[in-house]
């Protein structure tokens, strides 16, 4: 039995290294990787390869960056070309990229079943593309396994359920449980690289469109973080799509109040979410990871589709609304922490609940032919 992971970005590579570790056991199951290439950059994607332990992708589309259409159309172009010649039993896809659904309806179109790793997650906002491909992909999928039991909730409200759904928990928990000795291995000379201490700095990210290309929210948003880091020093791990439009809106930030430093790889990344007093981001993974971690993280989104982080992790909305922001942050300097705790199946496990579904529905499938 073949099965094909398709992965494109970053977070998906996360997703997919414990399922293709706990898939190994079984020996029937041949196993192909494919990169799309959505992430090209070396910083953004090769180094989180070597990290994870995933192996070199049997085949790489190389796509690159594009429009949301053109982008999209290419991977479907290019991964029809691998489908025909390598024909497969079963395509996996993660999350909620572009390569997600382009995958997924390529697949559909061939017959092919398409298992969706993290289906269910629902921001209910179709102005953001990753609710569109998300609604799509679950749409088309022959089995859905869902990351939190809410997204089991929401597939039902869209007439998805039964066989087809299952309940596996978060990958992505499985990898971070993984390697945090190696992240807290980091730590000592990651402080002393940043000149930094455990619980007296924050970490902040920012890549989302909504945030960093619009010319009126993104001045904003620096000038909250600059009155912020004049309380208590900020590390900000900046993607190149922020660095790009801060240079060409012709912004800048005081090197005084955040130190401003090149992507990291995933274990440098967890060893700074995990000593950081709190987590400034607009990143669906660094709201499960900070949940895990028991770390306060901000959100600087208008909504989002992991709401478990916040019903029971330590996640806070706080849309575009910069002043409830800096009083967050302040109740964290007073010492005023959030509880919260780890949803369920967040156990580093999920991999393995992973294969076993998977191994049971191509077992169905082949009893049934």
């Amino acid at each position: 039995m073949r099965l094909i992971h398709v992965v494109g970005a970053r977070p998906n590579f996360m997703k997919v290294a414990p399922v293709m570790r706990a898939l190994a056991a079984h020996k029937r199951v041949v196993q192909v990787l494919v990169h799309t290439g959505q992430h090209y950059d070396a910083n953004m994607s090769g180094i989180f390869f070597r990290q994870l332990g995933i192996p070199a992708p049997d085949i790489n589309l190389n796509v690159g960056s594009g429009s949301h259409a053109r982008q999209t159309a290419e991977i479907m172009m290019r991964f029809e070309e691998v489908l025909l010649e390598h024909p497969a039993d079963l395509v996996l896809v993660y999350g909620d990229i572009n390569s997600t659904v382009a995958a997924a309806l390529v697949s559909a179109k061939l017959g092919i079943p398409v298992a969706h790793v993290e289906a269910g997650l629902r921001s209910f906002d179709r102005s953001m593309p990753e609710e569109l491909n998300r609604l799509v992909t679950d749409q088309l999928a022959d089995l859905l396994l869902t990351p939190s039991i809410d997204g089991n909730a929401n597939l039902d409200r869209e007439g998805i359920g039964g066989e087809k759904v299952a309940f596996v928990g978060n990958v992505m928990i499985d990898t971070l449980v993984r390697l945090l000795p190696k992240a807290d291995a980091k730590w000592p000379e990651l402080a002393k690289e940043l000149g930094i201490r455990s619980n007296n700095f924050g970490l902040v990210t920012l890549h989302r469109p909504s945030n960093v290309d619009d010319p009126e929210v993104l001045p904003t948003i620096l000038g909250a973080l600059e009155d912020i880091g004049r309380q208590i020093p900020l590390v900000f791990p900046m993607h190149p799509r922020t660095r790009d439009r801060i240079e060409q809106l012709g912004l800048s930030m005081s090197g005084d109040h955040c130190r401003i430093i090149a992507p990291r790889g995933y274990t440098d990344f967890v060893s700074l979410q995990k000593n950081a007093r709190f987590v400034i981001t607009d990143s669906g993974g660094v709201q499960e990871e900070t949940t895990y971690l028991g770390v306060p993280c901000f959100t600087l989104r208008e909504n989002t589709e992991r709401p478990v982080t916040i019903d029971v992790g330590t996640n806070v909305l706080i849309g575009r609304d910069l002043e409830l922001l800096r009083q967050e942050v302040g109740k964290i300097l007073e010492g005023i922490m959030p509880t919260g705790s780890v949803p369920d199946l967040w156990d580093g496990r999920a991999g393995e609940r992973v294969a076993s579904a998977v191994a049971s529905y191509l077992e169905g499938r082949l009893a049934a032919a």
